[in-house]
């Protein structure tokens, strides 16, 4: 079973940056794909960005694509998310999450493991 945890969130200025790490536990092979969520207050889950475990092809939620990064890493078993020129809006719970056994078009969805999230708060 995959087991995901999520880090390097916190308060940030508006136009500053983060990057959000999510560390992976359990099996993840070429077979699989990984990708970020978020949830503001009120709002549902959304998309943010999606990659292949293996090849990298990679996906983005028209909102963040050209600020926002997402990027693994195989011998640390990390995904990361680079959040660039942030702005209030941004303002979530983020979650990573972990599609298993569809390949790397499963950086679409749907998943099947998610972390526990981790806060980035945007201050205008």
């Amino acid at each position: 079973q995959v087991q995901l945890v999520e880090s390097g969130g916190g308060l940030v200025q508006a136009g500053g940056s983060l990057r959000l790490l999510c560390a992976v536990s359990g099996p993840i092979s070429s077979n699989d794909a990984m990708g970020w969520f978020r949830q503001a207050p009120g709002k549902e889950r959304e998309f943010v960005a999606g990659i292949g475990w293996i090849g990298g092809m990679t996906d983005y939620n028209g909102s963040v694509k050209g600020r926002f990064t997402i990027s693994r890493d195989h011998a640390k078993k990390t995904l990361y998310l680079q959040m660039n020129s942030l702005k209030p809006e941004d303002t979530a719970v983020y979650y990573c999450a972990a599609s298993v056994g569809r390949g790397p078009l499963g950086r679409r969805g749907p998943y099947d493991y998610w972390g526990q999230g981790t806060q980035v708060t945007v201050s205008s």
